[in-house]
């Protein structure tokens, strides 16, 4: 029933959604230009990895060792925008209706997070990532990652239709408010392996 209404909910997405992806994607090439979209390798069920698709929030730009600099550096105001309304995520209908994601689940995170996992964390993978999730509406950015991970597990041992159901309507009023787009002193989120290290 949930991957049903997963490619159900991610296909009528994709085509009731197509002009505002045409004019974020138009509005991405005009800002920041090409790639318009972002791909980046992300961890998903069972721990297998999946490219993550969502449009460009920032500029690249490197120091002159050629490392890119921080977040902070290289969102740029109109990528900020995309994140508020969380406009940057809608690609991500298409990792839905392909299978690696669903619309409901933790979010998919970085592969080097890997190594840092608790093994009580790791239950996270145990499900498909989510487009939202139980820590997107319970504070997103701005909880601390073992705070996400508590949610992430609760949610694996509570899943079903109607708590996802539930999941989604909260998301529509967590993003009407803006909540959580950013950890304090952070353009995103402190980065895991940064915290775990004591960096």
């Amino acid at each position: 029933m949930k991957r049903l209404i997963d490619i159900l909910g991610a296909g009528l997405g994709l085509v009731l959604l197509a002009p505002v992806l045409v004019v974020v994607a138009l509005c991405v090439r005009l800002k920041l230009g090409r790639p318009v979209l972002f791909r980046q390798p992300r961890v998903g069920r069972d721990e297998k990895i999946f490219n993550l698709i969502k449009f460009r929030t920032m500029r690249e730009a490197t120091d002159a060792a050629g490392r890119p600099l921080p977040d902070a550096e290289r969102l740029t105001r109109f990528g900020r925008l995309l994140r508020a309304t969380s406009l940057d995520e809608l690609p991500e209908l298409w990792n839905i209706l392909k299978g690696d994601m669903s619309l409901v689940g933790p979010r998919p995170l970085l592969v080097e997070y890997l190594p840092h996992y608790t093994p009580q964390e790791r239950r996270r993978h145990a499900v498909r990532p989510g487009l939202t999730g139980l820590a997107q509406v319970r504070g997103r950015n701005a909880l601390s990652w073992r705070h996400k991970f508590r949610y992430d597990v609760f949610y694996v041992d509570h899943a079903s239709v109607a708590f996802d159901l539930r999941i989604m309507i909260w998301t529509v009023a967590a993003i009407l408010r803006r909540d959580g787009i950013s950890a304090p002193g952070e353009a995103t989120m402190q980065r895991l392996d940064n915290e775990r290290s004591g960096r």
